[in-house]
């Protein structure tokens, strides 16, 4: 029997030849990766283990991202738990580098790997090849004792892409589509695989958005075939060795196939307050803004940055709303700054953050106030994500954000 990219990732990492979707396997962990959002929580459970033992520290990758700068004298307590631990275990540790999911996929990141992260977009890591899903702490803290977990195999979703994006449409706009498409829960612990002949169109920037929103379909996973594109990126950041690069069997079985045609993709927004809401971003413009949010583990790379700055180049914020601007990591910003992207949205009256989550996490940067509204790059938009409980969080493009920044209500760039 044919296995799928997931069921072969997971055949590997488990040591069997053929597993089947349903099946629980023990597998070993390639990496762990942990954030500030509960590592502390790990900490304090791990001190009370009865023989306290780590399977691997070179294993570890812990990441200072979600309130960067600090927030509060209780956040800065958790940090100094978190930074102090790493330290004395020689954990891999990042702070004030950029967003958990970047820097994994800038440094750590590689086809074929088993990865569980503590962060439910750790599905990003499928843009390379790999299997990433997050998990709690009491699953991240047994897989730091062992070096193992268990996994129950996933069913499959296919979507073969043909084509290629035009009409304006970015990467973002197409799985926003395809969320709309089979629902916020349309992938409920199913594994979402892209192939076809359209994945070659495009970039790795591209890829990775598309996985780190599968989540939002309530995919256990997200992977991607290994190609030119993927090798490519992995030459210019390190030179990586590739684990195993994996695509599903010619008679590999998939719980449903859907047949995406890139061309027809445009560009959309989600509306409050649900991500699956997608509707034709022509259908909420006008929609009077407050702030407009360019950044997140979604699209916060340079090719983001590029567009955006290419839109709002020359004019300027409208007098009404805050423009955030938060690189994905320390390597993006420096770029942007090197290139003069920075220069240009500060120009343009934008408020340039230091690479973190921001306005996605809603808690330390950015945060809105009751009724007002959002527009944002960031991965979510449910009651209160990026604030007060009754404020609206719509969900759009790098292209969508900037001139809407521009415009001061939702628009698109045909509209400046």
């Amino acid at each position: 029997m044919g296995m799928t990219i997931a069921e072969k990732i997971i055949a590997n990492a488990a040591g069997k030849g053929v597993v089947g979707a349903g099946e629980i396997h023990t597998v070993a962990l390639d990496y762990l990766m942990s954030n500030d959002g509960t590592t502390h929580l790990t900490i304090d459970m791990y001190q009370k283990l009865r023989h306290p033992r780590i399977a691997d520290t070179k294993k570890l990758v812990w990441i200072v991202d979600h309130n960067v700068p600090c927030d509060s004298p209780k956040t800065a307590a958790s940090q100094k738990k978190m930074r102090d631990f790493a330290k004395d275990h020689g954990i891999d540790f990042y702070e004030g580098d950029g967003i958990c999911h970047q820097i994994m996929a800038e440094k750590y990141v590689s086809p074929g790997m088993m990865i569980f992260g503590a962060d439910s977009h750790t599905c990003t890591y499928g843009a390379l090849g790999a299997f990433g899903t997050g998990v709690g702490c009491t699953d991240y803290l047994y897989g730091m004792v062992t070096g193992t977990s268990w996994v129950m195999v996933p069913e499959t979703l296919q979507f073969r892409l043909h084509g290629k994006l035009g009409h304006g449409a970015t990467a973002r706009d197409l799985i926003l589509t395809i969320i709309g498409q089979i629902g916020a829960n349309g992938a409920n612990y199913k594994a979402m695989e892209f192939t076809g002949d359209g994945l070659a169109t495009l970039s790795m920037s591209d890829r990775l958005s598309i996985c780190n929103l599968c989540v939002e379909a309530g995919a256990k996973t997200a992977l991607m075939e290994t190609d030119a594109v993927t090798l490519e990126y992995l030459k210019e950041h390190g030179s990586r060795e590739v684990k195993a690069a994996y695509t599903s069997d010619p008679d590999a079985v998939f719980a449903k196939v859907y047949e995406i045609d890139l061309d027809q993709i445009v560009p959309v927004v989600a509306r409050p307050h649900f991500v699956d809401s997608v509707v034709p971003t022509t259908e909420s413009k006008g929609t009077r803004i407050n702030e407009a949010f360019l950044g997140s583990c979604n699209n916060g790379r340079i090719e983001d940055l590029r567009l955006g700055a290419e839109i709002v180049k020359g004019r300027k914020v409208a007098p009404h709303v805050r423009f955030l601007v938060v690189p994905a990591s320390r390597d993006v910003y420096l770029e942007a700054l090197k290139e003069g992207l920075l220069q240009t949205f500060l120009d343009a009256g934008a408020i340039v953050m230091n690479p973190n989550c921001s306005v996605c996490w809603g808690s330390c940067q950015g945060v809105i106030g009751e009724g007002e509204v959002l527009i944002s790059t960031g991965t979510r938009n449910f009651k209160g994500r990026a604030g007060d409980k009754n404020s609206f969080v719509y969900l759009g493009s790098a292209a969508t954000v900037a001139a809407s920044a521009i415009k001061g209500a939702i628009a698109g760039p045909e509209d400046l």
